[in-house]
C-alpha cells in the first residue's frame, strides 16, 4: 500500500494532543484551574478520536473488502495484551497509592473498575477493538448495502452527539468508563473513515469534500466553542457533544491541507513510538509528581519536567521493551515507519 503521508501527520498530532491533554490536567490538579487551560484543551480533545479514526482509515485503505482471515486474532493480540498489562500496572499503582493515604479500597472492586470497566486512560484500546470487530463484520457481511457510509456519517454524527449530550444532561456516571467505551459515542468516526477512504486520493474532486473541508466551517465551530468557554459553560474531554462537529470539520480540513505534504523525520519518529507514548506517559508523569510531593517545585519547573520526563521516559521504555517480540507485544509494539 502506498504511504499515506497525511496519516503520519494526524498520528503525530493525536499523540501530542493526548500527551498534552494529560499534562494540562496535571497542572490543573496540582496547581490551579485557569481559563487558559480550558482554551488549551479545545484542540487537545481531538487526540483520542484521531487514533480511532486512523485505525479504521488505514485498515480500510489497506484491505478494502478483502479482510484477512486472521485479522481479528492479530488485532486482539496487539491491542488487548497491552491493555491487560498496563491496566494491571496502573490499577496496582493506584491501589498502593490509596493504601498509602490510609484508605482501605476493596482490591477486587478496584481491579474490576480498572480492567473490566476500563477505568483508566487505556479505555481507547477497548473502543479500538470494538471498531475492528465492526470493520470485520461490515466487510464480511457486506453491510454497506444497508449502511452506506455517506448517509450513515450524518446519522452517526447525530447519534454520537445525542449520546454524549444525554449523559451530560442526565449527569449519569456508570462505573469506570463504561459509557465511554460504548461504540455509540464514536460511531461517526467509523463512517467518516470509510467515506474518506472511498474518495481517497481524489478528495479534491468531490464536491461535498471541497465544500465541508473549507476552513470557514472549522473557524466558525471553534469560535462558537471559544465563546461558550469564555462563559464557563463547557466541560473538556473527547466525550462531549461539541467535539463531534469540531472533529469532523478539523479532519476534513486537515486531510485536504496535508495532502501531498511529506512527513518530516521528527513526525515519523514520534509516529514510531506513538503507541508506547500513549500507554506509558502517565507512569512517568507520576514519577515527577512523586518528587513534587517531597519537594516544592514551582510551576515554571514542573511543566518542563513533566514534558521531558514523560516523553523521553516513554520513548526509552518503548525502545527497551521492543528488543524482544514478547515484551514489545506486552508493552506496546513499536510502529514500523518507512
Amino acid at each position: 500500500m502506498k504511504r499515506i503521508e497525511e496519516i503520519y501527520w494526524l498520528r503525530f498530532y493525536g499523540c501530542l494532543a493526548v500527551f498534552l491533554f494529560h499534562l494540562v490536567g496535571r497542572i490543573e490538579d496540582n496547581y490551579l484551574p485557569h481559563l487558559t487551560l480550558d482554551l488549551a484543551r479545545i484542540p487537545l480533545v481531538l487526540g483520542t478520536p484521531i487514533f480511532i479514526f486512523i485505525s479504521i482509515f488505514l485498515f480500510s485503505a489497506r484491505y478494502g473488502n478483502a479482510v484477512p482471515r486472521d485479522f481479528l486474532a492479530n488485532r486482539f493480540k496487539y491491542i488487548m495484551v497491552p491493555y491487560l498489562v498496563y491496566g494491571l500496572i496502573y490499577s496496582l499503582a493506584e491501589y498502593l497509592r490509596l493504601l498509602a493515604r490510609g484508605e482501605d479500597p476493596s482490591f477486587g472492586y478496584h481491579m474490576t473498575e480498572y480492567l473490566v470497566f476500563a477505568g483508566w486512560h487505556g479505555y481507547f484500546l477497548i473502543i479500538a477493538m470494538q471498531f475492528y470487530v465492526m470493520f470485520w463484520a461490515y466487510n464480511r457481511f457486506d453491510l454497506r448495502r444497508w449502511l452506506p457510509s455517506g448517509r450513515w456519517l450524518v446519522v452517526g454524527a447525530l447519534i454520537s452527539m445525542g449520546y454524549w449530550g444525554f449523559f451530560r444532561w442526565q449527569a449519569i456516571e456508570p462505573p469506570g468508563y463504561l459509557h465511554w467505551i460504548a461504540p455509540v459515542g464514536w460511531i461517526y468516526l467509523f463512517f467518516l473513515a470509510l467515506v474518506l477512504v472511498d474518495a481517497y486520493p481524489d478528495l479534491d474532486r468531490q464536491r461535498w469534500f471541497r465544500r465541508f473541508s473549507h476552513p470557514a466551517w472549522l473557524v466558525a465551530t471553534v469560535a462558537v466553542i471559544v465563546a461558550f468557554t469564555l462563559r464557563g459553560e463547557l466541560a473538556y474531554s473527547s466525550k462531549e457533544t461539541w467535539v463531534v462537529p469540531l472533529f469532523l470539520f478539523a479532519a476534513l480540513w486537515a486531510m485536504g491541507w496535508l495532502a501531498g505534504r511529506p512527513a518530516t523525520p521528527l513526525v515519523k519518529k514520534v509516529n514510531e513510538f506513538s503507541f508506547g507514548i500513549y500507554l506509558a506517559h502517565p507512569l512517568f508523569f507520576s514519577m515527577v509528581d512523586f518528587v513534587t510531593w517531597q519537594v516544592e517545585v514551582p510551576l515554571w519547573l514542573y511543566v518542563p519536567a513533566l514534558a521531558v520526563v514523560g516523553m523521553s521516559g516513554s520513548i526509552l521504555l518503548n525502545r527497551l521493551v521492543n528488543r524482544t517480540h514478547w515484551s514489545g507485544l506486552m508493552f506496546g509494539k513499536r510502529l514500523r515507519v518507512a
